[in-house]
């Protein structure tokens, strides 16, 4: 189904909300290019320049790297809300109504105000941050790993009971060096991930490196652990290649604190968003410690309070 066909199928909508739809694009969310997310962004941002709130509707498989894109380079400190359906539109039980429905009605409320790009699904309001998907087929798929949901919907009830670190930010440290006006879509550098397991080869690092990328995030068991082959690919790629690296955990959640030359620890972002975010930095800078500066700050989701 087209958008504005959603939209009108929506019951009671211009209650709380005057809607004005446009279609990006109609494919799986999966099969979107960091070129079209580029445009995306800017999209979204144009349109904000006249409109309260933004909801943009995928499909769920990318989803929370669609909104984490999002969430970074949206100047706009304005309302966007991310949802879609685990359920097409129109199968009996779909979820995609009501997940649309609570969308507009979050964005309009303006509720999420410089909270970023926020996901709307199953009655749950997530940070772009720290959702992910972690079933392939329920409706509560999407979970907040350790530290939970910002609010949820009840009817006409918005509850937001917590606050992520950028809604604590005063308005001029609000937004992120990733002002994608400032450079082009082609400046966007190729980002892999290398996953870990048991007596892992060299192959996916090495063959990444001879594929031109210039970052690649690891994936690695417990607390970013990679086999003897992995690490020693990693510093060789480092060394003679000027790869930068990023340390993950396949576990699903948990901090991860390993660093060194080359090296930058990705805290508890799992190692899809700390490919989003790697790639945004490597397409603004080169320097290991700026972008590792990145990481500690727009990466890291700790709330810091100034004393007063």
């Amino acid at each position: 189904m087209l958008m504005e066909d959603m939209v009108r199928a929506l019951p009671n909508l211009k209650k709380f909300a005057d809607v004005t739809s446009f279609q990006f694009g109609n494919a799986g969310s999966g099969s979107y290019t960091m070129q079209q997310l580029y445009d995306l962004s800017l999209k979204v941002d144009k349109a904000l320049e006249t409109q309260d709130g933004i909801v943009v509707t995928t499909g769920t498989d990318t989803m929370e790297e669609i909104a984490y894109f999002l969430d970074l380079t949206v100047r706009s400190s304005k309302p966007v809300v991310v949802t879609g359906s685990m359920r097409p539109w129109t199968v009996i039980g779909s979820d995609a109504q009501a997940n649309l429905f609570n969308a507009i009605k979050l964005a309009a409320s303006g509720k999420t105000k410089y909270y970023g790009t926020v996901l709307m699904l199953n009655d749950e309001i997530h940070t772009a941050r720290e959702v992910t998907k972690t079933n392939a087929y329920r409706t509560d798929t999407f979970e907040s790993p350790q530290l939970g949901i910002l609010g949820y919907i009840d009817e006409n009830n918005i509850r937001i009971y917590r606050a992520n670190s950028r809604a604590l930010l005063t308005t001029d440290k609000w937004a992120t060096p990733f002002d994608l006006t400032k450079i082009k879509s082609s400046d966007m550098p190729k980002v892999e991930i290398a996953y870990a397991y048991q007596d892992a080869g060299a192959g996916a690092i090495t063959g990444f490196v001879q594929d031109g990328a210039k970052g690649i995030v690891t994936s690695g068991t417990g607390a970013g652990g990679v086999s003897k082959a992995m690490g020693e690919a990693r510093t060789k790629a480092i060394k003679e290649n000027g790869v930068i690296f990023v340390s993950t955990t396949r576990t699903g959640s948990g901090s991860n604190y390993a660093s060194g030359d080359g090296i930058i620890a990705g805290d508890n972002l799992n190692a899809a968003h700390a490919r989003i975010l790697l790639e945004l930095a490597l397409s603004f800078s080169s320097d290991f410690n700026t972008i590792k500066g990145w990481f500690d700050t727009y990466g890291s989701g700790q709330v810091i309070i100034a004393d007063r």
